[in-house]
């Protein structure tokens, strides 16, 4: 097992493959942030590549192989597809890696990284963003034991993220979410699913039912109208209904009462203002600089796949 050496207060040197609409903004993050540099952005569209790269000041490969000597850490940000041969080839030269989520594009592939990043002595951190948002790192001490979680994560349709089904598209942010937030096993699942406008699902509800008790009812869509975020958590003396994509919060409290009459206090929390991706990226350049573990470990991403796997398994297609 080898770890890169960096010279201690230098720059980390970072790189972004994938030049689409995710990578576009990990680029911009990292070329925002003072301790480090953006040394390239690669793309197998190199014009692409080239159109961002003079946008940051930076380098353009089609390859990004050539980089390797060259950088610290990178971001991966190729389709699903590629996570492996991408993510992989870095992590076994030592290169920490961000990979978007999902980590890979089974649980089997997503394992083989963690071993790969292990043998590599490099780190290994996976995209799920909703951890680093403001309405819920906020609020999290709020939260006690939810007894009934409901998601809905709709979105109008678009090629991106196409290539997986919408379970390992959208609706994995929620699924890590809630296994975050309830922290018991799964003892039932099920779950209903339409493909629309791709040969894969677009769109699907699924019942969690977990050991102990609590249930989550989660819907996620690619096919419409609306964008839409939302996550409402009940517990005991309180409900807590998100806006994710709005990072705001209002809570319901049970506060007392008389003759058995509960009174309730409302709160309103608008937490716009923060930046779920730049504390993702800061979050995982300070792991790299002090060899920590991840935010998000690639273990929680492989968590994460088992759980979309298990419920495709148990999906019954409309």
């Amino acid at each position: 097992m080898s770890v890169r050496s960096h010279p201690r207060g230098e720059p980390l040197r970072a790189a972004v493959i994938g030049a689409g609409h995710l990578g576009t903004f990990h680029a911009r993050k990292y070329a925002a942030e003072p301790d480090c540099r953006l040394v390239a952005v690669a793309d197998v569209d190199l014009v692409r590549a080239q159109e961002l790269a003079r946008e940051l000041g930076c380098r353009a490969v089609a390859d990004f192989r050539e980089l390797i000597p060259e950088i610290d850490c990178a971001s991966v940000a190729v389709p699903t597809l590629h996570h492996g041969a991408v993510a992989g080839l870095l992590l076994d030269v030592g290169i920490d890696c961000l990979v978007e989520k999902p980590l890979a594009r089974d649980t089997a592939e997503a394992r083989s990284l963690v071993e790969r990043a292990r043998a590599g002595g490099a780190l290994l951190q996976v995209g799920h963003l909703e951890r680093f948002n403001p309405a819920l790192t906020r609020l999290a001490r709020t939260l006690t034991e939810p007894r009934f979680i409901e998601c809905h994560r709709l979105a109008p349709f678009t090629s991106r993220g196409s290539d997986v089904d919408v379970v390992r598209d959208l609706m994995i942010h929620d699924l890590d979410l809630i296994s975050l937030l309830v922290g018991r096993e799964i003892e039932r699942i099920d779950a209903i699913g339409v493909a629309i406008l791709t040969p894969r699902l677009d769109l699907a509800n699924v019942r969690l039912r977990f050991a102990g008790g609590g249930v989550a009812n989660v819907t996620a869509s690619r096919v419409s109208a609306k964008r839409e975020r939302k996550l409402r958590i009940f517990q005991d003396d309180a409900y807590l209904a998100f806006d994710l994509a709005a990072a705001h919060v209002r809570v319901a409290r049970r506060v007392g009462g008389q003759a058995g009459e509960p009174v309730i206090e409302w709160e309103e929390h608008d937490l716009t203002g923060g930046d779920a991706l730049a504390a993702e990226i800061r979050a995982f350049l300070a792991s790299v600089r002090t060899r920590s573990r991840p935010a998000v470990p690639g273990e929680d991403g492989v968590r994460a796949l088992e759980l979309c796997e298990r419920i495709l398994a148990a999906m019954e297609v409309a």
